[in-house]
């Protein structure tokens, strides 16, 4: 199974860092489509990645269009104005979770013409809108519960206890 994340023109340094771990951490192909408010070489979002980026799958595009015009499969754009919840979503393998810039999100033009593929991650009314990589996270981790996890390690060991002594007291 492979998910697409797809950053449109991220603004921030430290969100894009935090994307790409969440990209390295659970095997999400990464997206970029400039321009950037900052650098690929930023210390800031090499910091918020931390050492996990040799392991990313990361793209570049100059445009949104030359996105569409090298991919395909379905489109997934989240956005505070869409209709539809991102749960109600049966989401595809080869798929692409499109996010806009922060402080804009994604161009209106392009939401109306992809109406049904527009999801939103409820949130209260009179607030403007959740961080993006939060944001990032939410949408990717649906996309992989409902594939069951495929590849991910599904359960944890202590480091100075051994979980099968607790079944025994418990």
């Amino acid at each position: 199974m492979e998910l697409n994340i797809v950053l449109v023109e991220p603004q921030i340094p430290q969100n894009t860092g935090n994307i790409a771990r969440t990209c390295a951490v659970t095997g999400a192909r990464l997206h970029i489509i400039r321009p950037m408010g900052f650098e690929p070489d930023d210390r800031k979002l090499k910091r918020a990645g931390l050492d996990y980026w040799h392991f990313l799958d990361i793209t570049y595009y100059d445009s949104i269009g030359e996105f569409f015009a090298e991919n395909s499969g379905e489109f997934y754009f989240f956005s505070t104005k869409a209709q539809n919840r991102y749960s109600d979503v049966k989401y595809p393998d080869k798929c692409c979770i499109i996010f806009g810039r922060e402080d804009a999100g994604l161009p209106e033009k392009l939401l109306f013409e992809h109406k049904d593929s527009c999801v939103r991650i409820p949130m209260l009314p009179t607030l403007r809108s959740l961080n993006l990589s939060n944001s990032v996270a939410i949408a990717a981790y649906e996309v992989l519960r409902q594939w069951d996890f495929p590849e991910l390690q599904n359960s944890g060991e202590l480091t100075k206890y051994d979980w099968s002594e607790a079944d025994r007291k418990g």
